[in-house]
């Protein structure tokens, strides 16, 4: 088997090659349909890849394509014989009728083109394989890598007209004022957050950042609680910091009330297990999806998110966080890494047409006060990027009681009413409002909870 596909001719078609040639020859303006999906390259022929090659050019430089021009730019070039000579460019109009299927001919061009993609890389890949001084893992990289990078050909790029843009418009706003929906995204759950935003929104990448301890991952696993246990919206986790059993732990901490410590040293009264038993219930049967794989590669990221889309439904994402993802140039300045970063993440919003939300470092330089997007870890790749941009900020955290020269406690001259609470800075809204809000954070299970809550707690 090996022996006949080896001797075989790669899949080709020069029918198809001549016709989308000839085409654009009757009618120039046909080559405006094929031009953005299709490239030099993809011809199997190398005379038909010259010709092509050279119908771009004139495309590009507004002269208009006939025999005569392009057999004018052939000779310019010195390219006439290698693409086959006045006689071949002739005789292409005489292979086709008309222009009316030249979409159909590139598109069977192109198919050719992508089988021929394939034998090359499964080459490669039996090649790398039998390669026993490249580590396996290196290898899968790689050739996942190719496999997506196929992917990407013969995207064709889409027109939308106004007619289109009004109607879809217009049906999206008149379903949510026939549901009721006040969101027109993922609600996450705070009140306040969500009346700014409208939810998460598809397609869009949201940054929470913060400071070391301030609760960027509580944040998210709040979040998640609120999106997938109460509201049962499938959600994947990318934990590249924690465990899969530690967010275990916090999430039943934080469902049940029970403080982490007590679960963790397992000193609990039977009413605590009582309780945790009952969260675990609620947890068990809840569409949330979790990877923690420590310093994860950007590649394998993006391939896992496109899996749980496909085979787990999952419609938002979140990922803790992101200066944990290696990227595969990772001799690369951190600014380059970070921005690589970013671009894809959003390229992976749009890709998938879900939400994705990454949680970032904030720098320690201005310790104590509100972060801004200046601080942000790779910060002008991650704003420019990001649809959404917020922080988290909590000032009990930084004035707490301090002692004097005597070292007696004294009081720190803080807010009053800052205790437990957390401020939520929206930094950047691509569309919508920018500003602040306010909710309630229980350090006793890192807990983000609305402040309209009355309930009393131990923080």
């Amino acid at each position: 088997m090996d022996e006949r596909l080896k001797d075989s001719v790669p899949p080709h078609n020069l029918e198809a090659e001549v016709a989308t040639l000839g085409a654009m020859l009757l009618d120039w303006t046909s080559i405006q349909d094929v031009v953005t999906f299709l490239l030099p390259e993809h011809f199997y022929s190398l005379q038909n890849q010259i010709i092509y090659s050279t119908l771009i050019k004139l495309f590009g430089s507004g002269i208009t394509g006939d025999i005569l021009t392009l057999t004018n730019e052939l000779s310019k070039n010195n390219e006439l014989e290698k693409a086959g000579g006045g006689a071949y460019i002739a005789s292409l109009t005489n292979e086709v009728p008309s222009a009316a299927n030249i979409d159909y001919y590139a598109h069977v061009v192109l198919d050719r083109a992508t089988r021929r993609s394939l034998i090359k890389i499964s080459s490669e890949i039996k090649a790398s394989a039998f390669d026993e001084s490249r580590e396996s893992r290196s290898i899968l990289e790689e050739a996942e890598k190719k496999i997506f990078a196929l992917t990407d050909m013969g995207q064709t790029i889409q027109i939308h007209d106004m007619h289109e843009v009004v109607q879809r418009t217009s049906e999206i706003i008149h379903q949510h004022y026939h549901n009721h929906d006040t969101y027109s995204g993922i609600p996450c759950g705070f009140t306040r957050l969500d009346s700014m935003t409208s939810g998460f929104q598809k397609s869009e990448l949201s940054i929470i950042g913060a400071r070391p301890s301030m609760g960027k991952t509580a944040m998210a696993l709040s979040m998640m609680e609120n999106i997938a246990i109460d509201q049962k919206i499938p959600c994947g986790f990318f934990s590249l910091e924690m465990s899969f059993e530690q967010i275990g732990q916090r999430l039943l901490s934080q469902v049940s009330r029970i403080p982490g410590h007590k679960i963790r040293s397992g000193i609990m009264k039977l009413d605590d297990l009582q309780k945790i038993n009952d969260a675990a219930g609620r947890v068990f049967d809840s569409p949330l999806y979790i990877v923690d794989t420590p310093n994860m590669q950007l590649l394998d990221l993006r391939a896992m998110a496109r899996r749980m889309v496909q085979s787990k439904g999952v419609k938002i994402i979140f990922i803790d966080y992101i200066g944990l993802i290696s990227t595969q140039n990772s001799a690369a300045p951190v600014y380059e890494q970070v921005s690589e970063i970013s671009k894809s993440l959003k390229s992976l919003a749009r890709e998938l047409d879900i939400p994705v939300v990454a949680l970032c470092q904030v720098a320690r330089d201005a310790e104590g006060s509100e972060p801004t997007l200046a601080q942000l870890r790779g910060s002008g790749s991650i704003e420019q990027d990001a649809d959404v941009v917020m922080f988290i900020h909590r000032e009990d955290y930084y004035n707490k009681d301090k002692k004097d020269e005597d070292g007696e406690v004294q009081e720190f001259n803080q807010k009053a009413d800052s205790k437990g609470k957390a401020d939520i800075i929206i930094a950047k809204q691509r569309n919508g409002p920018v500003g602040d809000l306010q909710l309630l954070f229980q350090s006793n299970i890192t807990k983000f909870k609305n402040m309209i809550d009355n309930e009393k707690f131990d923080f």
